[in-house]
């Protein structure tokens, strides 16, 4: 494998807790590859304003050594959190921060406006995070963003990922809303429903994405699931790379932990 040509990004599985349990914030990709018209979480790869070394002054808890780390490299964990959150903000404005004297954002009141304009200016390259921080006295939620899994996009593809889940709870005094561009729609479904929906093929699937809701299946609340995984360390989050191969026609994939892989 030549992870040279691995491209760095961080996607982040949103939760809340609802009336019928567990739900995640699922988005829909549009026709633009890759990943086109699948059922996501919102993420893309790690930008070169995501390694600014400054951010590090907006994170009360979190730096990039604790954050490399976490991830067991050498360094640069930190841009994969920033990342989460500049893509979360980009994609589903919902912005992962509070103010530095700890009082929490509500972008569903008198500033809904300025932070929508804040993130068109985002996604417009007009303005950075750390811009964003600077005018409005952030510090970004950082140590309440966990690492959820690591998953390898197979070698058969042209265009590789190399992408660490991360998981956090929607802040409440927020609401998403997808961008219209690169997301076509965004809903709050329980895993359970969705993979149903994944099965029948009413929502379109990868392999990290449905491995990922499966793995939400063993939790009762977005509480409890977070709690969790707040206390693994980087040993208890395998690298995935899974392996295609084609039997009779069919693709087959494998994962690690499966009989097989080790022959491929």
């Amino acid at each position: 494998m030549n992870n040279l040509s691995l491209i760095p990004a961080a996607t982040v599985l949103l939760i809340r807790d609802s009336d019928e349990g567990l739900q995640v914030l699922m988005v829909k990709r549009s026709k633009r590859p890759p990943f086109e018209n699948l059922y996501v979480f919102p993420g893309g790869k790690i930008d070169q304003s995501d390694k600014d070394q400054k951010l590090v002054n907006f994170s009360n808890t979190l730096d990039d050594k604790l954050a490399s780390n976490k991830l067991g490299i050498d360094e640069g964990g930190l841009s994969y959190w920033v990342a989460c959150i500049r893509e979360c903000f980009e994609e589903v404005g919902v912005l992962l921060a509070k103010r530095n004297n700890g009082e929490e954002l509500d972008l569903n009141g008198i500033e809904k406006q300025k932070f929508i304009n804040y993130r068109k200016m985002l996604i417009e390259n007009q303005i950075s995070l750390k811009e964003i921080c600077q005018k409005e006295r952030l510090i970004l939620n950082l140590d309440s963003i966990e690492p959820f899994s690591h998953w390898i996009t197979p070698d058969i593809e042209v265009k590789r990922f190399d992408t660490r889940f991360f998981i956090a709870y929607i802040p409440s005094k927020q609401t998403e809303k997808h961008d219209g561009t690169e997301l076509t729609e965004s809903l709050w479904i329980s895993p359970k429903k969705a993979l149903e929906l994944s099965s029948t093929g009413q929502m379109p699937m990868i392999m990290p994405t449905t491995k990922t809701l499966e793995q939400c299946l063993k939790f009762d609340s977005g509480k409890d699931l977070l709690e969790h995984q707040s206390k693994l360390t980087n040993d208890d989050i395998p690298t995935i790379l899974p392996k295609f191969l084609k039997k009779e026609g069919r693709w087959i994939g494998l994962l690690p932990d499966d009989l097989d892989y080790d022959k491929y």
